[in-house]
Formats: C-alpha cells, sequence, structure tokens
C-alpha cells in the first residue's frame, strides 16, 4: 500500500487508526468504532483484518502484545501523521462546504 493509496483514508481506515491511538485487539476496534460513530461505520472482520494486515506491512501499526491470542495492536508514528493529515484534510472539507453552504456563496433558496 503505498503512500499515494492513503492520500486519503476511507472511513473504515480513518476509524480503525483513530481507535488505535489506545492499543486495541482486533473485536474491541470493532466495537469501539461501532460505540464512536453510533452505528454508522460498520467493519466486517474480514475488512478489519486484511486492514489490519496491510497496515502492519505499512509499519502504520505495530502488535505490542498477545493477550489469550488476540493481538494488540496500536498505530506508530507514521501512523499518527497519516491520521492527522487526513484529520487537516476533513477539516479542510468541512471549512470549505460551511464557506459555501452557511456563507453567501451558497444561497439557492427559491
Amino acid at each position: 500500500m503505498a503512500r499515494e493509496q492513503l492520500k486519503t483514508l476511507t472511513e473504515p481506515m480513518y476509524y480503525i487508526l483513530l481507535t488505535l491511538i489506545e492499543p486495541q485487539h482486533g473485536y474491541s476496534i470493532m466495537q469501539e468504532v461501532d460505540r464512536r460513530t453510533e452505528g454508522r461505520v460498520k467493519i466486517g472482520a474480514g475488512t478489519l483484518y486484511n486492514l489490519l494486515s496491510r497496515f502492519e506491512e505499512e509499519k502504520i501499526i505495530v502488535q505490542v502484545s498477545e493477550e489469550n491470542r488476540r493481538k494488540v495492536y496500536t498505530i506508530t508514528d507514521k501512523g499518527l501523521y497519516i491520521l492527522k493529515d487526513e484529520y487537516q484534510r476533513l477539516m479542510q472539507l468541512v471549512s470549505d462546504g460551511r464557506d459555501l453552504i452557511e456563507g453567501s456563496g451558497g444561497s439557492n433558496e427559491e
């Protein structure tokens, strides 16, 4: 997964990395994403473990321990950089939208 592919993250990718600011195992990642998004974003086991594997290969996350056969991961500095970069990109999108929708540029009222 080249850096270019990580220029923008999908919602599951974003929330997985956000959740891994604190060490978590797979099932707790799924639960935390569900809780944090109030059920709006669902991550299936196949998607989760595929992304965890890819993130680990790219050194975006690292396994920190294994508890009862559950691998516990956390985000790396590289992963945190990618997450913060995506956060800034999303904030810019919101700012641009706010300017047009709430400002004078978006008033197409009938």
